[in-house]
């Protein structure tokens, strides 16, 4: 039987919702409520600690998280005013990305590509949902496994 595990919080009655966690396994974001508002947060599953999160401290709510693979990047839709709007937080370089929608399209849910190539939002647009794709290629640098960061030698074949 596989093991559950709970998320160990000083607020047991806190609500836990949204999870989205990264490619290898390290990380976990979620929303919680924070205030009165839905807040993101960042966790680091190897010691259990809240990750600082520089830019997303304000414009609440937020929902929709979703994570890169090593958990660099966390891609989440904020509030800003009467404005939805997606934005992607670099936590190793502390940078936020901003990513404009055109039109009166409202971001609803989206899913960032492990390594951050891409990202899939879902929008509606004078009433009708439709999805999106956005290269992310050329804005920021890839999020990638350590297994495809490394050369592998083959012995040589035949003989």
């Amino acid at each position: 039987m596989p093991q559950v595990d709970r998320l160990q919080d000083s607020f047991l009655t806190r609500s836990q919702e949204e999870p989205a966690l990264s490619g290898n396994g390290d990380k976990l974001a979620l929303i919680v409520d924070q205030n009165g508002k839905p807040s993101v947060q960042l966790r680091d599953l190897r010691n259990g600690k809240v990750l600082p999160l520089r830019h997303l401290v304000r414009h609440q709510p937020h929902s929709s998280p979703s994570l890169s693979w090593n958990g660099r990047y966390l891609a989440v839709i904020v509030q800003r005013g009467n404005r939805r709007m997606v934005v992607i937080e670099d936590s190793l370089n502390g940078r936020i990305h901003q990513l404009p929608l055109p039109g009166e399209r409202i971001p609803i849910r989206l899913s960032l590509s492990p390594d951050a190539a891409q990202l899939a939002v879902q929008v509606t647009d004078r009433g009708r949902w439709r999805i999106q794709l956005f290269d992310l290629s050329e804005k920021i640098e890839p999020d990638r496994s350590m297994g495809s960061l490394r050369s592998i030698d083959l012995p040589a074949l035949g003989k």
